[in-house]
């Protein structure tokens, strides 16, 4: 399954009625160019800790960095990042759930 199928399939999981009207995701495109994505994991299950941002950066236009802070993912990359980012957070939540499988 791609990316972008597995982020709407998580989407409709947590959609319930509430959430969706509170929260949910947000990809916008950035002027340096490039993409930026929010998901709000509150009142979801998943509760990961927070890390502060961090930039990886091959070359100025290879690039790409996250956190997690108060409840949101936050990633930005440069314009063929999109379906990099949704991965990470594809990433993050599957070590989260596997952690609890164990």
């Amino acid at each position: 399954m791609n990316n972008i199928v597995w982020l709407s399939k998580w989407y409709k999981e947590n959609c319930n009625g509430d959430w969706e009207h509170d929260y949910g995701i947000l990809i916008e495109t950035l002027d340096n160019p490039g993409w930026s994505i929010r998901v709000d994991l509150t009142d979801t299950d998943i509760r990961i800790k927070d890390k502060s941002w961090s930039l990886y950066e091959e070359k100025e236009n290879d690039w790409y960095g996250y956190k997690i802070e108060d409840g949101k993912f936050e990633a930005s990359g440069d314009e063929m990042k999109l379906d990099f980012l949704i991965g990470i957070f594809r990433k993050i939540v599957l070590e989260y759930k596997d952690s609890f499988q164990q």
